[in-house]
């Protein structure tokens, strides 16, 4: 009783003058309500809610898993991989096996995803559009095949290093055979990547030509994989057909894989029978053969998705951030070395890839 009684307020006394005002109050607001500035609201439609929610930014989870896996992938990939070619013997055992079984590994992994009901629909592309997909798959087998024997060879993060000049690689490669055009600035720019790589080269401890030429040439493959694949999507409707930048993922693996099979039959085809015997023998061999492989086509195909989710910039910080936390992370665990001047080539050789990315938006401001 006392809770309901706290609550009671005396109404006030009202005049016959107060009266008068309040009902002329309320002839005026009468009159107001039927104008249009005054016309009760209608609930938001479905289009005035999103346009409304627009200013209001929210994090997007989806997209940091994406960043934050294929950091993780590419880190355990370079890790796992090293792992593997240092038992098999480095160099001068058996790279080329690695490099194909992981993307046999990778192949196993794509068609158990088309075969496992309702995780991927298969593509369906033509005869013809399938032979279109094959020189994307030549170029793909030569860029991995390449890094691979360049990381057996020498220190990831000095094969690292030499990665992240591509664009160097792109721009030349584009110009000359694809009619790309390069603005100055871009060229500009290659100036500080190239130097910081020779400047990273220089402070390389454990230096091996057969690093610095191979990494080179992953480069240059990779180079022609990029304009091949932008002239395969190119085609009208493809892709839609293959369904997806997982079942591209997917072709590219599987055509990677064949022309890896016969450059492995060529170059280390007598040895396979030794191999096999190692990794029988040598879990180190075989357990990171097989870690390795799931990690390179698991962090790929995520770097696929990001990218797609990204903007130009966005994409380029990503990829300079993913090369530092991968040359950093992995000399530390691996125990390679990090002098002054090689950290020094390697921040100005990224920080110049970085400025390539975005020289061209910077200067339309």
């Amino acid at each position: 009783m006392l809770a309901e009684t706290a609550f009671v307020v005396a109404m006030p006394t009202v005049s016959d003058a107060q009266s008068r005002t309040l009902a002329g109050l309320g002839s005026s607001y009468a009159s107001l309500r039927g104008s249009r500035s005054f016309a009760p609201r209608t609930p938001l439609k479905a289009e005035e809610a999103v346009e409304a929610g627009e200013g209001k930014k929210t994090i997007d989870w989806v997209l940091l898993a994406y960043f934050a896996l294929w950091y993780l992938g590419n880190y355990y990939y370079n890790i796992t991989n090293k792992l593997a070619l240092k038992a098999a013997g480095g160099a001068k055992g058996f790279p080329m096996t690695i490099a194909t079984l992981q993307l046999g590994v990778g192949c196993l992994w794509a068609l158990l995803l088309w075969g496992y009901p309702d995780t991927r629909k298969l593509p369906e592309i033509t005869a013809e559009d399938y032979t279109k997909t094959l020189l994307v798959g030549l170029t793909s087998a030569g860029a991995h095949a390449a890094s691979v024997f360049a990381l057996s060879a020498g220190a990831v993060s000095f094969g690292q290093i030499v990665k992240a000049a591509e664009p160097a690689f792109a721009a030349l490669i584009g110009t000359m055979f694809y009619s790309s055009k390069v603005s100055l600035g871009k060229w500009l720019c290659l100036i500080p990547v190239i130097g910081g790589v020779v400047l990273a080269s220089l402070a390389e401890l454990d230096f091996a030509w057969a690093a610095l030429i191979t990494a080179a040439m992953a480069n240059v493959f990779a180079a022609f994989k990029g304009n091949e694949n932008k002239k395969l999507m190119g085609t009208p409707g493809l892709k839609d057909r293959m369904g997806g930048v997982g079942n591209q993922f997917a072709i590219t693996m599987i055509n990677s894989f064949i022309f890896c099979v016969i450059i492995m039959a060529i170059t280390e085809g007598r040895k396979f029978g030794a191999f096999m015997k190692l990794a029988s023998t040598n879990n180190v061999v075989l357990l990171n053969l097989i870690y390795s492989g799931l990690w390179f086509y698991a962090y790929n195909e995520l770097a696929t998705f990001t990218i797609k989710k990204t903007n130009a910039v966005t994409s380029s910080v990503a990829n300079t951030a993913k090369r530092v936390i991968v040359i950093v992370g992995v000399a530390l665990v691996m125990h390679e070395s990090l002098s002054p001047l090689k950290l020094i080539g390697c921040s100005i050789g990224i920080g110049g890839v970085f400025l390539y990315s975005v020289i061209d938006d910077l200067l339309k401001k």
